[in-house]
């Protein structure tokens, strides 16, 4: 099929490639000419593990390419609004970027005059109600009777109204992407959502869908093989509303079970229990399920937060207060508090200290710094007088670019951050931390103190290598 991705971020690029991989034609539309001149050159503005390889053959294939040009990309027949919906001030998503989008459409549909049916679909995480606003967006951008010098806007019409509408229809299809595993989650998914109030966009994204639907596609073995066992993949087929509502209901849970497991961890802690022999006594449930059930210094990234505040402001536009939400993001800004109270209470003394830092994304297999519980970290150490250090696999340039008022130590490796610490704390739990020879990092510190925010290690392998201070809620 002809598709257009709107919006060559983090979920458009990867949606762009996977779906070139598969053998849809896809042009993917950025506003940014330097950005659209680097992917068509293979180069990608994010880290994602496999993606460059997929760029790299999307293009050599001639499958996928790269424009700035949104009236040529929405020729095609699927059109994917994938472009970002940061929270502003209040919590609530800005949404002017798929409002500019949507009106465009409108406007190159409307000059295209032909009998091509699109079918445009919110990939953007959005606001319950926003395929019926997008769908209002597109016919407003269709109308040809606007006039200058003031005058009012008509609508042409009933007869008008109900033809511009027939030129095309309005989907959502919900996104749910993990950092650092996007190719497999995009090939190999738990579920495809659509939601749609029109069966012409259902039987179009049905088609787009069919090869991972059926898993009747060859996998790029080398990026992200088949797991064993994977036959098919469940197709949810919804209304708008809930699907919208999926995708927000979804990182509710998954941020609340995260809230849950550190609440516990805390309580461990003061009880003399083990948080990890906890989480993994209860995660063998059935009902409950080991994942997420991690205790740590907390979640962070672009998602979770943005999606329970959204969420949250949904509910009180509707005279709810959702108390286990406000919840679930208030346990977690405290989690990150944690590691400080755990340093002060092995150093007493933070002020003069130099602290390391393992890890400045806010998880591994990326280099995403939004929200990252890392720089929550650092900010209070060095408002408190401490020298940081930090060492991050990818993100280290990442964040030395983007937070240049940080004042940051950057070392090259582990044990350069660890030579002259007080104290080192494992921030991110990328696989290369978890194969850290603690005797070693121990013989190059000047204390003895290692915090392990994210229980990589047991505490018996923390004590001999005769370090102290110990992992979350244990």
């Amino acid at each position: 099929m002809q598709i257009s991705v709107v919006g060559s971020g983090y979920v458009g690029l990867v949606t762009g490639a996977c779906l070139a991989y598969l053998g849809h034609t896809v042009t993917c539309v950025d506003i940014d000419p330097a950005k659209v001149e680097s992917l068509g050159a293979g180069r990608s503005p994010i880290y994602e593990p496999g993606l460059d390889d997929l760029l790299a053959a999307g293009l050599a294939s001639r499958r996928l390419s790269f424009t700035t040009d949104l009236g040529a990309a929405a020729a095609a027949e699927v059109i994917f609004i994938a472009v970002g919906t940061p929270p502003r001030a209040d919590g609530s998503p800005d949404m002017q970027f798929v409002q500019n989008v949507a009106r465009s459409i409108g406007h190159a549909i409307a000059a295209s005059n032909d009998q091509v049916t699109r079918v445009i679909v919110n990939k953007s995480t959005v606001p319950v109600g926003s395929g019926n606003w997008v769908e209002m967006l597109v016919v407003e951008g269709q109308r040809d009777d606007e006039r200058d010098g003031g005058k009012p806007r008509r609508s042409g019409g009933l007869a008008n109204e109900a033809e511009r509408r027939g030129t095309f229809a309005v989907a959502s299809n919900p996104e749910f992407l993990r950092e650092g595993s996007a190719i497999h989650d995009t090939l190999y998914p738990d579920r495809i959502v659509i939601g749609a109030n029109d069966a012409r966009a259902v039987n179009a994204l049905r088609a787009v869908y069919e090869p991972i639907l059926s898993q009747q596609f060859t996998p790029p073995t080398a990026i992200a093989p088949r797991p064993e066992g994977f036959r098919a993949v469940p197709l949810v087929v919804t209304d708008l509303a809930s699907a919208e509502m999926i995708k927000y209901a979804a990182n509710a849970f998954l941020a609340t079970k995260i809230s849950f497991s550190n609440e516990i961890a805390n309580i461990c802690e003061r009880v003399g229990a083990d948080a990890s022999q906890v989480m993994r006594g209860i995660g063998l449930d059935s009902r409950i399920g080991t994942r997420f059930l991690n205790p740590g210094v907390g979640w962070g990234g672009s998602c979770f937060g943005k999606d329970l505040s959204a969420l949250i402001g949904i509910a009180g536009e509707y005279q709810y207060d959702p108390e286990l939400l406000r919840s679930a993001v208030a346990v977690n800004e405290r989690q990150r508090q944690v590691v400080i109270r755990k340093l002060q209470n092995a150093l007493k003394i933070v002020k003069g200290r130099t602290i390391g830092l393992l890890g400045l994304a806010f998880k591994p297999d990326t280099d995403d710094l939004r929200d990252a519980p890392s720089i929550t970290i650092a900010e209070a150490l060095i408002g408190m007088g401490a020298r940081v250090k930090a060492y991050d696999p990818v993100a280290g340039d990442v964040c030395f670019r983007q937070r240049p008022d940080l004042d940051l130590v950057y070392a090259e490796s582990a044990e350069d951050l660890a030579a002259g610490c007080d104290a080192v704390v494992l921030v991110t739990e990328w696989e290369e931390f978890a194969r850290i020879d603690l005797s070693r990092l121990a013989k190059v510190m000047s204390g003895d103190v290692f915090i392990d925010g994210r229980n990589v290690f047991d505490t018996s392998s923390i004590e001999r290598a005769g370090l102290r201070g110990g992992g979350i809620g244990r």
